[in-house]
């Protein structure tokens, strides 16, 4: 019956995107709606350079004071929560016995931790009311390629040394990454999301749209060849969604096992096909199943007009897949530029966000009226202070205020 429901509301909402349309309202208030479940996530993330920045040669208490100083501006615009990615590579920006300090925490990767960021985060944002989830990044370990350059202390550097262990570690043109096919990589993710759990007042863990890094047949040659020796037939393909999908509910079982509380939200790419056949990601499994995840979030950084994922037709598709709890992420990076992704020809779709200062919102407003949505993601933090963004962002604050009052 949902799918049929589903059905008619894609094509309604085709319709109502057809060039003889009423276009959509440009009035970003809204009455307030009630919510009737958990609170309404409203968050930002906040990126591991955008963190750094945040640091930048503080002291411990000259960043203590900024981070409540921004935690009390966000939440006076009307976040709820941050998301912050305090692992975005084989580093980390809080206390770890299992990753070194970050390169971009105090500059020098495994260096001395001056103090623990992500500790100072969540006291300060207790005191404001604000919800913290730890953002991590599973596989990449360094966009540079050369090995070397990682510190004595980044297990990547130690497995690759190891004849029987570097078959763990990937080297592309993208970077480093850990093997998503390995045992020994699914369990590190593991542990080192507990550490987080276990040592953190946060209230979620948060994994982004990275998983293979590529479709190379050398990445996890070793483990499929033998994965081959127990089974009668798997491709290659579903052998490394498999891998991803157990990765990821094993990440579910250990935040559960340490805080049945605390909440696993994956950030995938918007583009259902492209996950399930280029990243190895299946979405739509995870998305249907608690046992894999609490929340999906979806990054639906398109406009009303995109001709290839036009944004009401693509939340609707993620309604009609999801039955775990669904959020949706929107790019407000994209303010005031051209999109040459959106269309290959229609300047109304390549220059939507340019032309316009109140897309984000027009889909906050929009996700709020719908049941089946739980909550806002907004890219990124530094986008909101940014001229370019201003006018994007003064209307989305007034959108953010006036739904779903805590």
């Amino acid at each position: 019956m949902k799918k049929i429901i589903i059905l008619l509301l894609l094509m309604l909402t085709l319709a109502g995107c057809s060039a003889g349309s009423t276009p959509l309202s440009v009035n970003t208030a809204q009455p307030f709606i009630e919510s009737t479940d958990e609170a309404y996530v409203k968050s930002v993330f906040i990126a591991y350079y955008e963190l750094s920045e945040l640091i930048a040669d503080k002291t411990e208490e000259q960043f203590k004071n900024a981070v409540n100083t921004k935690l009390k501006e966000l939440k006076e615009m009307g976040f709820n929560s941050v998301t912050v990615q305090v692992r975005a590579f084989a580093d980390a920006f809080y206390k770890s016995d299992l990753f070194p300090v970050s390169k971009y925490c105090f500059g020098k990767e495994g260096g001395e931790l001056k103090y623990d960021a992500l500790n100072i985060i969540c006291s300060q944002a207790e005191k404001n009311s604000i919800r913290v989830e730890a953002w991590v990044n599973p596989y990449r370990v360094s966009f540079d390629k050369d090995i070397d350059k990682l510190s004595n202390s980044n297990i990547a550097k130690t497995w690759y040394e190891n004849v029987k262990k570097k078959q763990n570690v990937y080297i592309c043109k993208s970077g480093i990454y850990f093997n998503p096919a390995s045992d020994d990589v699914t369990a590190l993710i593991s542990n080192g999301v507990k550490e987080i759990v276990e040592g953190y007042n946060v209230s979620a863990i948060c994994i982004d749209d990275y998983f293979y890094p590529d479709n190379s047949k050398e990445i996890d040659a070793v483990q499929y060849k033998k994965y081959l020796g127990k089974v009668k037939k798997c491709s290659l393909s579903d052998f490394r969604r498999e891998k991803v999908s157990n990765m990821i509910k094993t990440v579910n079982k250990t935040i559960k096992g340490v805080n049945s509380n605390v909440k696993f939200i994956i950030s995938p790419a918007a583009n259902i096909k492209n996950d399930y056949e280029e990243l190895y990601a299946d979405v739509e499994k995870w998305a249907g199943d608690k046992a894999f995840c609490d929340y999906i979030c979806p990054q639906i950084y398109f406009g009303f007009k995109n001709v290839y994922q036009p944004f009401m037709f693509t939340v609707k598709k993620w309604i009609g897949i999801t039955d775990v709890g669904l959020c949706v992420a929107l790019p407000l990076y994209k303010a005031g530029k051209s999109d040459k992704y959106a269309a290959e020809k229609d300047k109304g779709a390549i220059n939507e966000f340019k032309n316009n200062d109140n897309i984000i919102a027009r889909q906050v407003n929009y996700l709020a009226k719908l049941d089946d949505i739980k909550g806002i993601y907004i890219f990124s933090y530094s986008s909101l202070f940014e001229e370019r963004c201003s006018r994007e962002t003064e209307n989305l604050i007034k959108a953010l205020q006036g739904i779903h009052p805590l």
